[in-house]
């Protein structure tokens, strides 16, 4: 079998580490990869939906894996299917789950699921009037793809406003944020669930702990991602069931109601409050950090709960009764203005957990930085603390001009 991975972070990394033992499996294609993918198969340079459908047909890719929003949100499945290539991942209207978050908070408003309250705006001062009459603090997210860092959590009126105006004005995310939704603050931890969808079932993961903040102690801006922990150790299983009944449910019963029957993975960004777990996102592929955690500890193969998924047969996922911790390493500057084109030095050196790229390319022997996040680093253990030593006692060793990380991966 021949697999094409769309995407170049550290998410693709895990799904390739993830497949490489797969005897099945004669080569594994990436575009665009990285230097973790390039050791593993062939890192390829199209971008475009049209010329990797084209290097599809050419290669005769038997399985195409999607792992970033945008390529979905631009109809990849769509393009794929007519052209009878396998593909897994949700169409274009699926994808606006993602890639609209004004359509995804209006779907779950409909289908009754548990989510902060909110209003959706297509008008600047519209939204100005709005949150001079509310209570403080407030969440204001651009509705469309932003890399995660749309998101703005306003302690006060004048955060607000110049939120807002960052936002539809001055464009700090382009088309992304000229509409916004605004909602209210929910004040408890965050939890993910990733689930495999096979057209008419969800199979949902072990629930992650994603650390979201740029500096230790939970301070700084919102990121992509510094780190990860699975399974959570905060969500319980009343959160559990209570996941289930008033989110998993009705999103089910939403999406057949739509006529939706999907085969991909859907993403559960939540929050546990005093109050219960809502829903604060969906995202229609996996997340990044928390995929590095969930597949070291999956049993399954990989390759064959997606087949199970395309062919619509239910999956029984197995999980290992082990921890796993995932430290993401970032050039200085992340989330904001970074720096990169550093050397990465004492890649040879590390023993105890596993390196997965992101943002870093290959030049000679040498390997740079060249995005945000860097790398991660991913270890199991039988302890959080075990899985969560190893991780950094791997951190002290590698060096990049300027990098940076949490110290507190792991700690809760």
């Amino acid at each position: 079998m021949k697999i094409l991975i769309v995407g170049n972070g550290g998410r693709e990394s895990a799904i390739a580490v993830k497949l490489k033992d797969d005897k099945r499996i004669s080569k594994m294609y990436f575009a665009k990869g990285n230097p973790t993918t390039a050791k593993l198969g062939q890192n390829v340079y199209e971008d475009s939906v049209e010329g990797l459908r084209d290097f599809a047909i050419k290669e005769r890719i038997d399985l195409t894996i999607v792992g970033p929003e945008a390529p979905l949100v631009e109809g990849i499945v769509d393009e794929f299917k007519k052209h009878n290539l396998k593909i897994f991942g949700p169409r274009r209207k699926t994808a606006l789950l993602e890639g609209s978050k004004a359509f995804s908070k209006k779907f779950m408003q409909t289908n009754n699921i548990k989510t902060a309250k909110a209003v959706v705006f297509d008008a600047y001062h519209d939204a100005i009037d709005y949150v001079r009459n509310l209570k403080f603090p407030i969440v204001i997210k651009a509705s469309g793809l932003a890399g995660g860092k749309g998101v703005v959590i306003a302690e006060d009126l004048n955060e607000a406003e110049a939120t807002i105006h960052k936002f539809m004005i001055e464009r700090i995310y382009g088309d992304a944020g000229i509409q916004l939704v605004i909602e209210e603050y929910l004040r408890g931890f965050e939890a993910s669930i990733i689930a495999f969808a096979n057209g008419t079932e969800l199979f949902p993961c072990i629930p992650v702990k994603d650390y979201k903040k740029a500096e230790t102690g939970d301070y700084g801006p919102n990121t992509g991602g510094m780190g990860s922990v699975a399974p959570s150790p905060e969500f319980t299983a009343e959160h559990y069931k209570d996941f289930q009944e008033n989110i998993l449910a009705p999103t089910l019963a939403g999406l057949n109601a739509a006529d939706i029957h999907f085969k991909g993975f859907i993403f559960f960004g939540l929050m546990v409050t005093a109050d219960g777990t809502y829903l604060l996102e969906y995202n229609l592929r996996l997340g990044d950090p928390e995929t590095q955690v969930i597949f070291p500890l999956m049993e399954n193969s990989l390759y064959d709960v997606i087949i199970d998924c395309l062919e619509g047969k239910p999956i029984d996922l197995k999980w290992k009764n082990e921890k796993a911790v995932c430290l993401v390493m970032c050039s200085g500057g992340y989330p904001r203005v970074i720096e990169t084109g550093f050397e990465i030095k004492n890649l040879d050196k590390v023993e105890n957990s596993e390196v997965l790229f992101a943002g870093a390319r290959a030049l000679g022997d040498k390997i740079l930085t060249s995005g945000g996040r860097v790398l991660s680093l991913v270890a199991t253990g039988a302890t959080y603390g075990e899985a969560r030593d190893k991780v950094y006692k791997d951190a002290l060793t590698i060096k990049f001009d300027y990098g940076f990380y949490r110290h507190d991966i792991g700690k809760f």
